[in-house]
């Protein structure tokens, strides 16, 4: 099956002026800059199927963005191929901007004065959608998202959550093949971020699209993605299934059981997490994991003994934490 987003030694390069601080500095600035080349995204490869969600990570300044705004045509790469339904965005064929959408989290899109609907029908006029069938999809997002009555409110007057629903809507109502989001639950609420979460899977599964999807909430991502990509410092750090990015990355696993004197000295078997009653949370050692708990087994009363994997978003943190020269 060939793949619907293909990129192939991806970058973006930019050059930064920069200067010392101080009057001196900036008038010798005005006749001889001096400039810093950042490589935002430096070179990275990576191909995604019809119908995948995949979660595309990385810590803030890793190049997420603008690699999403590379394929959404908003910026020409400095190097590299990338495809996208056949198309080369940086051209912006309007048979190519008609199949695809950009939601960000932290920009706006509908007219801030005025209620969603009218906002949903500028969008109709601009995709050029059929008034019957543009009714029909715009009343069946707005039943899932269950915002009946918000959509006749101006946009100013409603939640960061009940904005963001809107903006979704607004962004999909042209049943869109390829979605890239943009932290799409970034600052809502444990309900709204569910909420969503499940408009997402529900879209794609209704209509087959395709998802390429960044955030910094774990369970945005174990919820929706199977697949994570991750970048780093511009370069491509992992390409696989969030199972393998936890065991390649998780050095540890967590033993917890119950004891009646938690009290006393643990440091042989690992590295005491935590203490509540009678309760004893420890972290091991993945390749020692298994002599820990016989051990913990033979020489202790313990009750109720447990081993769960690292928690992802541990894992995460480990990921990111990776230096650039360890990288290269």
């Amino acid at each position: 099956m060939p793949s619907v987003i293909s990129i192939s030694k991806l970058a973006k390069h930019y050059q930064v002026p920069e200067r010392e601080a101080g009057l001196k500095a900036a008038a010798k600035g005005l006749f001889k800059r001096t400039y810093r080349n950042v490589k935002a995204v430096d070179g990275i490869s990576f191909d995604i199927q019809p119908g995948e969600v995949v979660g595309f990570l990385g810590p803030n300044g890793a190049g997420k963005t603008t690699t999403l705004k590379m394929l959404s045509g908003l910026l020409h790469p400095t190097a590299g191929s990338v495809s996208v339904l056949g198309y080369e965005p940086a051209k912006r064929a309007h048979d190519y901007l008609r199949q695809i959408t950009l939601v960000m989290g932290n920009r706006n899109q509908l007219s801030w004065d005025l209620p969603a609907l009218d906002s949903f029908d500028l969008q109709r006029a601009v995709y050029g959608i059929p008034t019957d069938e543009f009714k029909r999809t715009r009343d069946e997002f707005i039943e899932i998202l269950d915002v009946k009555d918000l959509v006749k409110k101006p946009v100013r007057n409603l939640s960061l959550g009940e904005r963001m629903k809107m903006e979704i809507i607004g962004a999909l109502l042209h049943k869109p093949k390829i979605l890239f989001l943009d932290e799409p639950t970034l600052g809502l609420d444990v309900t709204m971020q569910k909420r969503i979460r499940t408009f997402i899977a529900e879209y794609n599964k209704r209509y087959g699209a395709t998802v390429l999807l960044t955030s910094h909430y774990m369970a945005d991502v174990e919820a929706l993605c199977k697949r994570v990509i991750v970048i780093h410092h511009g370069q491509l750090l992992f390409d696989g299934d969030l199972a393998a990015l936890v065991e390649k990355f998780s050095a540890f696993k967590t033993v917890g059981f119950n004891i009646d004197d938690p009290t006393q000295d643990f440091s042989s078997y690992g590295d005491v997490v935590s203490v509540d009653g009678s309760r004893v949370v420890m972290r091991v050692p993945k390749a020692k994991t298994s002599a820990v708990t016989s051990s913990l087994l033979n020489d202790l009363a313990v009750d109720d003994l447990t081993v769960e994997a690292t928690p992802i978003e541990d894992v995460i943190e480990s990921v990111f934490s990776v230096k650039k020269e360890a990288m290269e």
